[in-house]
C-alpha cells in the first residue's frame, strides 16, 4: 500500500495529479477546480463510477458542475457516491489532470484521458477519485470543464 500523500496547495494537488499516469499516459495540463458561480474552491465531490462520471457542488453558493465530458455519461438513476477523505470529511479542493495528444496540424491537442484528484480540507489528505479515457474528438475544449 502506497503511503499517505498530504498537501496545503493546488500545487501540491497538481504535482501529485502529474504522478497519476492514466492509462500509463503521462499528465500534461492540471487545472484547478474553480465554481463559475461565485469562484469558490470548496467542493462536495460525487462520483458516477460506472460511467465514469464526476460532479462537483461548491459549498459556498450550491452551484453544481460536470468535469469534463462527465454531463454527456451522467445518469441521475444510477448509483452515485459522494467522496469522502479517510478522515471522514466531505469537503475538498478539487483539480482535473488531463493527459493530451500529440498536436495536430493547427496545433490543437485532444484530450486523451481524464483523472480528477482532491485535496481533503480538513487534513490536507490528496486522493484520486476517478479517472477515465475520452475517445472522440475533438475534445481539446474540455481542459476548460475542470
Amino acid at each position: 500500500m502506497a503511503a499517505a500523500v498530504h498537501g496545503a496547495s493546488f500545487d501540491d494537488l497538481a504535482a501529485f495529479l502529474r504522478r497519476a499516469e492514466p492509462g500509463g499516459h503521462p499528465v500534461d495540463e492540471v487545472r484547478e477546480c474553480v465554481c463559475r458561480s461565485c469562484a469558490g474552491r470548496r467542493f462536495q465531490v460525487q462520483v458516477a463510477a460506472i460511467t465514469s462520471a464526476v460532479r462537483r457542488t461548491c459549498l459556498d453558493c450550491g452551484q453544481q458542475a460536470f468535469v469534463a465530458d462527465s454531463v454527456e455519461w451522467w445518469d441521475d438513476d444510477a448509483e452515485v457516491g459522494s467522496c469522502a477523505c479517510l478522515c471522514g470529511q466531505e469537503a475538498f479542493a478539487a483539480a482535473v489532470g488531463f493527459s493530451l495528444h500529440e498536436p495536430d496540424e493547427q496545433g490543437g491537442r485532444d484530450v486523451r484521458w481524464v483523472v480528477v484528484g482532491a485535496r481533503c480540507l480538513a487534513c490536507g489528505l490528496l486522493g484520486l477519485y476517478e479517472d477515465w479515457k475520452v475517445r472522440w474528438g475533438p475534445s481539446g475544449y474540455l481542459l476548460d470543464q475542470a
